[in-house]
């Protein structure tokens, strides 16, 4: 018998494929971007997002083993999916259209949606909910990273 956590965690590594489908022009493009020199910590995000996504797994696991199969747990468990393609999306949309401006608004966009799933699961699971506390406290220093980056990078807003 195939386990929710199963499921969950594939779906969520067959998202995150997709973060790797980056042309190497495009990867150029963002490494010649002038960071904040306060940015000490930039080879650490790719650990730093691998535990999130962890625990926003761990989370719709626990929310899916409550109440499986309702209509409103399909909704969350698509909520969750959604976070997740607009979180993958961030660098190859960004890279692609060489816009921080759009990766600032991608940014942005998650950390909503991430607060908004948090309060639709904490009527679920006080645990599961808190398993998004580090994409929510994550998400907008990335978003306001991006942010910094296009104000040192006005060509490429």
């Amino acid at each position: 018998m195939i386990k929710s956590w199963m499921v969950i965690g594939g779906v969520a590594f067959v998202v995150a494929l997709a973060a790797n489908i980056i042309a190497p022009s495009d990867i150029k493009w963002f490494n010649r971007l002038q960071r904040p020199r306060w940015l000490v910590i930039e080879k650490a995000i790719p650990v730093i997002w691998t535990v999130i996504f962890i625990c926003a797994a761990w989370s719709a696991v626990i929310v899916w083993e409550k109440e499986p199969g309702i209509q409103e747990t399909w909704l969350r468990m698509g909520l969750y999916l959604l976070l997740e393609i607009v979180t993958i999306s961030y660098t190859p949309v960004m890279c692609k259209l060489r816009s921080l401006k759009v990766g600032t608004i991608i940014g942005g966009t998650g950390a909503i949606l991430s607060v908004l799933l948090a309060l639709s699961v904490l009527q679920v699971s006080q645990p599961a909910a808190l398993l998004l506390l580090p994409y929510i406290l994550w998400s907008p220093i990335g978003t306001y990273t991006t942010w910094a980056m296009m104000h040192l990078n006005a060509a490429d807003v």
